[in-house]
């Protein structure tokens, strides 16, 4: 490979480096989070909240297994502080990328992208 494809590979790579990070790891503060409206959430959310805040029953195995933030996308918490649910999606023939997670403290975060970004959920 010649000085200019390294040079070249090089840009690249650093191209696609700075373009998956977009920044959303960076600042967790509950204030940084976007917020959505509960009643925004597909239905399927919703279920999912109402047996939350129920207690259960819950319809997958995994629900209420503990979140570890390993992204660190939520706000710093000691570990076991998080719970993460399945919110169903409907076709999916696994449990689909859709999730809410929650703290001990009751704030509710929702991602429907597999924890790749979260929104707080604003209860009425």
């Amino acid at each position: 490979m010649t000085g200019q494809a390294w040079r070249r590979a090089g840009a690249a790579l650093l191209a696609v480096a700075l373009s998956a990070c977009d920044g959303s790891a960076a600042d967790t503060t509950p204030d940084a989070i976007p917020v959505v409206a509960a009643s925004e959430l597909p239905g399927e959310a919703r279920t999912t909240i109402a047996l939350i805040r129920k207690g259960g029953p819950f319809p997958y195995p995994r629900d209420g297994i503990e979140f570890r933030n390993f992204e660190k996308r939520l706000p710093g918490m000691s570990r076991g502080y998080y719970r993460e649910y399945t919110v169903r999606t409907p076709g999916a023939k696994d449990r689909g990328a859709r999730r809410v997670v929650a703290g001990q403290g009751g704030e509710l975060y929702y991602t429907d992208d597999h924890y790749n970004s979260f929104r707080r959920i604003k209860e009425p």
